[in-house]
């Protein structure tokens, strides 16, 4: 798959800060859990949470407080 770009990630007017905290806290979740079940990745995390968060599988949710 290309990798997405983040114009077509992002929606309802969401701020690229957000979308890279996501994308960091979702790869670390990836990593974490691979270490735990002794499991090798096929692919980076980073892209795995990128192709979460771009198939709807990982939702990225702002603080309305932060706008």
């Amino acid at each position: 798959m290309l990798r997405p770009s983040a114009n077509q990630i992002l929606k309802n007017n969401e701020s690229y800060y957000s979308l890279v905290i996501a994308v960091a806290k979702r790869a670390r979740e990836i990593t974490d859990e691979a270490y735990e079940k002794k499991i090798i990745l096929d692919e980076k995390p980073v892209k795995t949470a990128v192709e979460e968060i771009f198939n709807n599988e990982y939702r990225l949710v702002e603080d309305p407080r932060l706008k």
